[in-house]
Order: structure tokens, then sequence, then C-alpha cells
């Protein structure tokens, strides 16, 4: 982590920030590189890098197995990062945090081990229509198999969750499946009353909380759910790794999702005894120097502060929005809440009778880097009308200059396609 990262009103030092990310001294077309696509994946501080280079360099070695002093010291990082992402979303225990591949798998890890103990034809799962594919397609699947039936929460015109039909929806449900924040819109869903809804209604609750674990405080004791997929690599942190949190006691009563080394306790000829929670879902040789990065990460937004992470967001959308409006007016087409209270960094968007991927392809001349088609989520796209998008998505990196930047780009863009 920088030395500096918050100038003293307590909002980001971007300029300094800026400085901790190596790929950012990095030029695209002889250009200053601006990332705008932190939705899809993060830039990494030299704090996450140099921690996972330290591990290959100095304690390369298996965890929970050797005795020996650098594999100690690799088993006491992995476990201490653990400890540092459960904080960091306030778990209960540790425990209550299993290591996975990155969210998708989360979300496959409850669907496979806790839905095919407990779902039974007939059941009920509720989504919503702003769903990524990561939290559509494991629903989809066991649906099939399992005989169950699928709702949906559809969508306001404002971008929001309509909710005018959640009792009946949730009427006789199993699980109900939400995103904390749209990667498409940026919606921000209000977890905690559909929490209590589901609850009431004798459901579970899922929550993919990629795209807000990074940009505001999480604390799944508040949400009050029972499931909670994140990723690293959204986070500041290395690809590869993500968390799935769920209670204690779901865990301790889920069978095991893979089987092989180190989720055992006991193998024997006749059988096997799982081992205890977290281990018992974390089969194989884990990857170690990307749960230390994933720590590491953890310490970096920590040291930024999260209240001034999601302040700085809210201040960088507003002004976004405010020059994307300003400068195209009834030409573009922006997707998503303008409340910015209940909207994060991802502004979607389309140019009348201009393709989302040419937009992209040209502005990509300028070395800005901006993700363009449906962002694992077509039926979102369908609803909305369009075969793709182009989004642009901030972070902390991001400042009033690389929005400049992209409205300058694509005026360019526009007037390049006039013709």
């Amino acid at each position: 982590m920088s030395s500096v990262d918050r100038t003293a009103d307590d909002t980001l030092d971007v300029a300094r920030i800026k400085a901790d990310f190596p790929i950012l001294k990095h030029q695209v077309h002889g250009k200053r590189l601006v990332y705008l696509d932190s939705a899809a994946t993060s830039q990494k501080p030299l704090a996450v890098l140099d921690a996972m280079d330290r591990y290959y360099r100095e304690i390369n070695s298996n965890v929970h197995r050797g005795v020996y002093t650098i594999a100690e010291q690799a088993t006491q990082q992995f476990e201490a990062a653990r400890a540092k992402v459960g904080r960091f979303v306030n778990a209960r225990e540790s425990a209550e945090i299993i290591y996975v591949r990155n969210a998708t798998e989360a979300i496959n890890l409850v669907a496979y081990s806790w839905a095919r103990a407990n779902l039974r034809a007939g059941d009920a799962i509720v989504l919503t229509h702003m769903e990524h594919h990561a939290n559509i397609v494991p629903w989809q699947i066991l649906a099939a198999e399992r005989g169950l039936e699928i709702r949906w929460i559809p969508l306001t015109a404002g971008y929001q969750l309509d909710l005018t039909g959640l009792d009946d929806l949730l009427r006789g449900a199993k699980l109900l499946a939400v995103s904390a924040m749209s990667n498409v819109l940026g919606t921000i869903n209000d977890i905690r009353p559909l929490a209590d809804a589901a609850h009431a209604a004798g459901a579970l609750v899922l929550v993919d909380a990629c795209q807000s674990v990074p940009h505001l405080a999480v604390d799944v004791q508040a949400w009050d759910a029972d499931f909670v997929a994140f990723s690293a690599h959204k986070m500041c942190g290395p690809t590869g790794i993500g968390a799935l949190w769920a209670r204690r006691e779901l865990l301790d009563a889920m069978p095991p999702f893979m089987g092989g080394g180190e989720m055992i306790n006991q193998v024997t000829l006749d059988g096997f005894v799982p081992n205890e929670v977290p281990w018992k879902f974390e089969a194989g040789t884990p990857a170690i120097a990307e749960a230390i990065g994933f720590g590491a990460a953890v310490d970096y937004l920590t040291g930024l502060g999260m209240d001034a992470v999601r302040a700085h967001e809210v201040q960088l959308t507003g002004y976004t929005l405010d020059r994307l409006t300003e400068r195209f007016g009834d030409h573009l087409t922006i997707y998503g809440p303008r409340d910015l209270a209940v909207r994060g960094g991802a502004i979607s968007f389309l140019f009348e009778g201009i393709h989302a991927h040419d937009i992209s392809q040209v502005v990509d001349e300028e070395a800005i880097c901006v993700r363009a088609g449906h962002h694992c989520a077509k039926p979102l796209m369908k609803v909305l009308g369009v075969p793709a998008t182009t989004r642009a998505s901030f972070y902390v990196y991001n400042d009033e200059a690389d929005a400049d930047a992209l409205v300058d780009a694509l005026e360019r863009a526009e007037k390049f396609f006039a013709f």
C-alpha cells in the first residue's frame, strides 16, 4: 500500500494511488493507458504483486501438510489471508470463508452441495432479470435435473428491481439468488429487505457480491444473507481466487463439493470422513500465492477505507454521467439509475445507430479500455432490447481526467461513424 492514500479530507488521493499500479505507467499505441474495465477485472497494486512474489521466492511450499519452517510459514500466511477476508465482510469466524477459484465456482458450490441435498421436484428458486450468467446457469442446470421452477423478479423502468410481486414470487420458494450490484446497470440492490422477505417465506438467500465487495463496505451479518460469493480479481487481487461466505451451520450440514486430498479427515477402503469446515470444501492443492495476494488486496483496500472508495466512485460516476449527457444528449442512451445513491461505477451505454463493439475498438486507438458485449447478462440484454452495450467501469485509480479522456474519445468515435 502506498504511504499516503488519502488526502486530509479523507477522499482518495488518486494521483498517489495510480503510482501503486505498475500497469498504469504502460503506454498503448504510444498513449497513456486509461483503464475503464474494472467491472470485468481490476488492476493489481504493487502490494499484491510483491506479496505473491515473496511467497514464490521465499516460502514456496504446500500448506497444511509440511512441518518444516517454510511450509508452516506458507500455511500461516494462507490462513491469515482467510481471516483478513472474513473480517473484511464481517464473517463471524474465518472458517465461514471458503476459498474458491472465483464467484462462479462459489455459486456452483452452493448449487451442487446445498441445493442438490435440499431441493426436490416442484421447489422454486427466485432470480432477477439483472443476474450474471454465473447466477443463472447453475440454477437452470439444477432445475432441468430436478424439476425445479425458476421465477424471475422483473425490472422497473428506472432499472431497479420491481418488488411489487415479491411476496407471490417467494411463496413456497426455497432460495432467492440475487446480485447486490448489477455489473451492467450499476444498480445497487438493498439486500436486507430482500433477505427479510425471503426468510419470512422460508427461503435462503444467496448474494452475488462480485460488484459490491470491491466498491463499498459490505457486512454479511447486516445483510442477513445465507451465502455470499465474491472474487479477488475485481478487488485489486489476483485471478484464480475468490470466496464463498456462508453461515457455519449451513456449511457443517452441506456435503463436500469435490473429493480428494485436504477435504478428508479419514479414508478407508469402506469410505471417508470429511474434514472440518472450511477445508471440507477445499479439495487438492489450493491457490496459495493467490490467497496470499487476496489478503494483500484486502489490506490495500482497508488502508484506503471503503467509505472513501465509495465516496470517490459516487463523485466520479456523477461527473461522468453529467459529461456524457451534456456532450451527447439524446444521441447516447445510458442504462442504469441516475440516482447515485443506488448505483455503482459501471456505466453502460449505446450510441444511436452504432454497434457497441465498434465504439470499443475506436476508443482503444486512444488507449482507453472499455468493455463491449452482453457482459455475461444475455437475459438482461433481451429485457433492454439491445444485443450489447459499451461499458465503462471505474475504480480507485480512476479520476476525472480519465472520464474526460473517455468523453473526448467517444466524441471522436461518434464523428468517425457519422460519415
